[in-house]
């Protein structure tokens, strides 16, 4: 009776628990300690008891044991979720984000790792999000690919999907996996957990899952899985589509035959009890230079990247010509510039020049590694605003460099000396 804790000296901590008896459900306790290292190194913000991950740590046998025990014998009720409002990756404006406690997110982390290996081979290949070895990159290749091949496209826009989709379709895709009763029955509690707002209000549900829970994306894959990827397969298979959670492209031959595969696929919606939002939905012509024609919709936004026609230059020939082609999207330009002047970088002037790049580096590099996969100039004005931001740092930070010809002299010499100081140098280096 142990849980491995990892980072003793020690190969096991032993529990100085009386061993239990008639536990109704058989849970290996390895499974909630592998839930934890998921958590653990997810990190995140704590729920409504306020316990972070540290306080969460400093009794980390106990709280393991409490959980394991909970859910082994049946009387593991989840607490409410604490509903915080954040910035829209890709775009302005903001969502709503459930944050359970982290003994909620380890327990349905456990429940998550059960349906894995489950779910895993049954899931379509054009399915990437929130999948083992399948990423947002590998849906964007797929889509530019596609769009050269066919003239049409669908991007389709679920409205408010993890606010609505019905719970009783959830159990039932979640029964056509597995009969496991503990699953089953926390599945069911999860889904029916409050809200609880800042002003610390609670708001009861009758349908959707919390997004930013551990057991979301599972509970969201398996539902789409039946309720668009089987149905496409089985009633369109001739109209490939990426799908990644409730984000969707459809691509079409014509533009006949995807004004017919919308309106399927918007019944079929409401079938299953979605809706596809009536003005972001949209048909949409891939034009390049084999293409023409005036048309409605020339673009769409997938995954943060903007696809339309765009100028590109023939490597063998050196001839330019149009390319129907993802680029970094307008909406998730602004968004990270955005962000970008909320750092205050001219202000901390209280760090050094290394602690500031070690403070920025992770945040640029992460927009250069996510959205300079394709036409990565689309970015460079943004990355040029970072070097803004650090020249007017120098100049608060070294009264001296106020003037442009001294800044030029230093900035040029600490190119010199330091070339990979900050992240986004390895692209746009001149101020």
């Amino acid at each position: 009776m142990s849980f491995n804790r990892g980072r003793e000296p020690r190969e096991e901590a032993k529990m100085n628990k009386p061993k239990p008896k008639d536990k109704p459900f058989v849970i290996p306790k390895s499974m909630v300690w592998e839930a934890y290292r998921r958590v653990a190194a997810n990190k995140g913000a704590p729920g409504v008891d306020g316990q972070a991950l540290e306080e969460f740590e400093a009794d980390l046998e106990g709280n393991l044991y409490k959980i394991w025990n909970r859910m082994s014998s049946g009387s593991y009720f989840p607490p409410p979720v604490r509903a915080v409002e954040i910035p829209k990756p890709h775009s302005p404006g903001t969502r709503m984000l459930g944050v359970p406690t982290i003994a909620d997110r380890i327990a349905q982390s456990v429940v998550a790792a059960y349906l894995e290996p489950l779910v895993e081979p049954r899931f379509h290949q054009d399915s990437y999000g929130y999948r083992p070895g399948r990423s947002a990159h590998d849906a964007l290749a797929v889509c530019r690919q596609r769009c050269w091949k066919y003239d049409w496209t669908i991007d389709l826009d679920v409205q408010k999907f993890f606010d609505t989709v019905p719970w009783d379709l959830v159990v039932r895709a979640v029964r056509s996996v597995t009969d496991c009763p503990w699953v089953l029955l926390y599945v069911k509690r999860w889904l029916a957990a409050p809200l609880q707002h800042p002003d610390g209000t609670l708001s009861e549900r009758n349908k959707g899952t919390p997004q930013g829970s551990a057991i979301s994306p599972s509970l969201a894959n398996l539902f789409m899985h039946y309720a668009f990827d089987l149905w496409m397969a089985r009633e369109l298979s001739g109209c490939p589509f990426e799908r990644y959670a409730d984000d969707a492209i459809v691509h079409c031959k014509t533009r006949r035959q995807a004004e017919l595969v919308l309106a399927g696929i918007a019944a079929r919606m409401e079938e299953v009890g979605l809706r596809l939002h009536p003005d972001k939905t949209r048909i949409v012509y891939c034009k390049d230079s084999n293409r023409r024609g005036e048309h409605e919709h020339v673009s769409f936004t997938f995954l943060g990247y903007a696809f339309r026609p765009r100028e590109a230059i023939n490597g063998k020939t050196g001839k330019h010509f149009t390319a129907f082609s993802p680029a970094v999207s307008p909406e998730a330009l602004k968004a990270k510039s955005d962000r970008l002047r909320d750092l205050r970088i001219h202000r901390r002037t209280d760090l050094s020049l290394d602690d500031l790049a070690e403070w920025l580096n992770p945040v640029i590099a992460g927009w250069m590694n996510y959205y300079g996969q394709h036409y990565r100039s689309a970015l460079y004005p943004l990355l040029q605003r970072v070097s803004s931001y650090l020249r007017r740092w120098a100049g608060k930070k070294y009264k001296r460099l106020q003037t442009h010809k001294r800044f030029k002299r230093w900035w040029t010499g600490l190119l010199s000396r330091q070339p990979g100081l900050f992240a986004h140098w390895r692209w746009v280096r001149a101020y």
